[in-house]
């Protein structure tokens, strides 16, 4: 979801907007009302409009920019008590009360402020005219969050998977409060997590058994786990323990219900949470994770640096696309690369093809040279490299069609090298933690001698190393040096 310092700007941005159609209005609206206009009428070209309107001149806008200034603020402010910025989730009455009402109680305090002062040289209608614009943009505003909010939760895209674990009465239970209570646009139960292989299955059928609960780093890694709800019993602390170990690796949420409390009927359970929706009487354990205000501008600026990338680089793709074509008649100008990212899930990267079509048959062959010790196949001088895809590494450019996974929300400008299926399988448990967080184009490793690097344990601790010290700063940081690393002709 959109962080509130966000909601802030978008707020202020309205508030502006509506500031200047009240500015371009006002003079159109106080011709009416004076002499000689169609809607003059004495009473309201003396209580509603300046003393100098008579002239037909309306003052310039430097004269009312400090009202804009001095509303911005206090619109956010009644915006925050009233809990605007708490959810986007609202009922339709209280978000049009609450987006209405601000804007008018923020210019009835600088009104009041011109009352004590005895300013009444200024103009009622611009501040009648700025108030109703900012209540209706504002509202209007939220009205199509709260519609576009509700679209893509009704399509499930909030939804939440859940992995639950615990003995076949505590599974019973949670497995009959998520049907009847739970909604599966938010929480969608995705199986569950025997104590032991000989443990009896579930009476419910719809949720499987996706193995044991020693399974459980390997299943974060290869499904997107969100939560995991625990229900132990009174002697499994040590098992648990290495749930909670394991959910933390992993930046899962982790639920811990005493099994003792389930035993009043699932309608009966209470959550201490009035916020939380899935209302269970849990001790909640979320690991550290990264700020979401951070995390979101991370996001904007994956979007702004890519579409630009995109179009400005849209000659070069030409170029590139046309060489490739020309010296390898028969190959494709993208190579469709199918990788795992965050959580375990698959997408399909693109790069410009840079080897003969059957390189990855052939690489079987040529293992013996491989010069990256692990699961990553690396030769410096490898022989099913084009001629032109020697030049197309050397600058990185072969990289460059990332950019549209990076625009689509697949990868981020920054982040760990996304995995091969393949090389996913050979990956160590403690390596798959790079995949806890949104893979990238660039990361340490392409920064910190990217040649000389002939370890995979090396390369992971990197990535590690930026998960757990991860900024924007060092995103900027890495972006930067990457460049510098492309000019030098430092690439793959």
């Amino acid at each position: 979801m959109i962080p509130r310092r966000f909601f802030w700007l978008f707020d202020s941005l309205v508030l502006a907007l509506a500031f200047f159609m009240a500015y371009w209005a006002a003079p159109q609206v106080q011709a009416l009302f004076t002499p000689g206009g169609s809607l003059a009428y004495g009473w309201i070209e003396k209580y509603l409009l300046p003393p100098a309107a008579a002239s037909g001149v309306f003052p310039p806008i430097t004269d009312f920019q400090w009202i804009l200034f001095a509303t911005l603020p206090g619109t956010i402010l009644f915006l925050e008590l009233f809990g605007a910025y708490r959810r986007v989730n609202q009922s339709l009455v209280r978000t049009v009360l609450t987006g209405a009402i601000a804007p008018f109680l923020s210019l009835s305090l600088v009104v009041l402020g011109l009352f004590a002062f005895k300013q009444n040289s200024w103009s009622r209608l611009f501040f009648f005219l700025y108030g109703a614009y900012a209540a209706v943009l504002l509202v209007s505003f939220r009205l199509i969050l709260l519609a576009w909010w509700h679209k893509r939760r009704n399509a499930g895209f909030y939804a939440k998977n859940v992995v639950i674990i615990g003995s076949p009465f505590g599974l019973q239970h949670l497995a009959d409060y998520f049907r009847d209570h739970l909604s599966r646009t938010e929480y969608r139960l995705f199986g569950y997590l025997s104590l032991c292989a000989n443990q009896p299955p579930l009476a419910a059928k719809e949720v499987p058994c996706l193995g044991t609960i020693d399974q459980l780093g390997e299943l974060a890694v290869h499904r997107p786990i969100h939560e995991v709800v625990v229900v132990p019993g009174e002697a499994d602390g040590k098992w648990l323990k290495q749930i909670v170990k394991d959910c933390d690796y992993f930046r899962i949420a982790l639920r811990i219900i005493p099994e003792t409390l389930l035993a009043d009927a699932p309608s009966d359970l209470q959550s201490p949470q009035r916020d939380d929706p899935m209302h269970l009487p849990a001790i909640v354990l979320r690991p550290h994770d990264f700020n979401s205000d951070a995390l979101f501008a991370k996001r904007l600026i994956d979007i702004a640096v890519s579409g630009i990338m995109l179009i400005l680089l849209s000659p070069l793709f030409l170029v590139v696309a046309i060489a490739i074509k020309v010296t390898t008649p028969r190959l494709s100008v993208f190579y469709h690369w199918r990788v795992v990212g965050k959580n375990g899930v698959e997408f399909t990267g693109y790069k410009f093809t840079t080897m003969i079509a059957d390189a990855d048959q052939r690489k079987s062959q040529l293992m013996q040279y491989n010069e990256m010790s692990g699961p990553v196949f690396k030769i410096k001088e490898d022989p099913r490299v084009t001629r032109l895809g020697k030049f197309l590494r050397k600058y990185s450019i072969n990289e460059l069609p990332q950019l549209w996974s990076v625009l689509k929300g697949d990868m981020s400008l920054v982040g760990p090298r996304p995995a091969g299926p393949h090389e996913l399988a050979r990956y160590d448990f403690w390596h798959k933690r790079k995949l806890s967080v949104q893979s990238g184009i660039t990361c340490l490793w392409q920064v910190r001698g990217r040649n000389e690097i002939s370890s995979f344990d090396d390369w992971v601790k990197l990535d590690l190393e930026y998960i757990d010290n991860w900024s924007l700063w060092l995103d900027v940081k890495i972006l930067f040096r990457t460049a510098w690393v492309v000019i030098r002709g430092s690439g793959s």
